[in-house]
């Protein structure tokens, strides 16, 4: 359904149980960006209506999972610790030129979104899958649902508003880009690394 052209190695999941404190600080903060990258949306792309619109019930969403990713830190007796950069989101950002029309940039950040989301999902899943911890497994598959209608809503607005066959191969191309990209990761105790 994700059309990820290279899954997580699963042994990624040994490394977030040895270090679940981390991984729990980096999905929170991974919330928070989802959240402000709603907002962005919103602020750069106002005369899409019906995109602010689902933008704004986003960033309401995405600030209740932070807000469930922190009590859950809460209940653990740990605080939320400090933001990391994304490697995965660094490289991934790098993949479509700089500039170009309003709507090529609308449809390139939108793509952004939507694989980001798709590969949170498909991590989620994993961790749902083989957490021992039974409450955090049920907690991230509840989640995991959750992300995958977030890509398609995302993919579904790049299609809308750009060239549906120039949408769908530049998505194809940069799902193979992000394989490459995760050639390099699942090495670290962070949603995307």
């Amino acid at each position: 359904m994700l059309g990820l052209k290279l899954p997580t190695d699963p042994r990624w999941v040994n490394i977030v149980e040895k270090n679940i404190e981390d991984i729990l600080t980096d999905h929170a903060f991974c919330e928070q960006k989802a959240a402000s990258t709603a907002i962005s949306l919103i602020v750069s792309f106002p005369e899409y209506t019906e995109l602010v619109d689902e933008m704004n019930d986003l960033v309401q969403e995405e600030m209740s999972h932070f807000k469930m990713v922190h009590d859950l830190i809460k209940e653990r007796g740990w605080v939320l610790g400090r933001d990391r950069k994304d490697d995965y989101v660094i490289d991934l950002l790098k993949f479509f030129p700089k500039g170009g029309s309003r709507t090529t940039q609308l449809v390139h950040r939108l793509l952004y979104a939507a694989l980001i989301e798709a590969r949170s999902c498909e991590r989620f899943r994993l961790l749902s899958e083989n957490l021992e911890d039974k409450k955090l497994a049920k907690f991230y598959r509840k989640l995991m649902i959750s992300e995958a209608g977030h890509y398609t809503m995302f993919l579904r607005f790049a299609r809308k508003y750009g060239n549906e066959e120039e949408v769908n191969t530049k998505w194809q191309a940069l799902l193979n880009y992000e394989a490459e990209i995760m050639q390099k990761l699942s090495r670290k105790q962070t949603v995307h690394g």
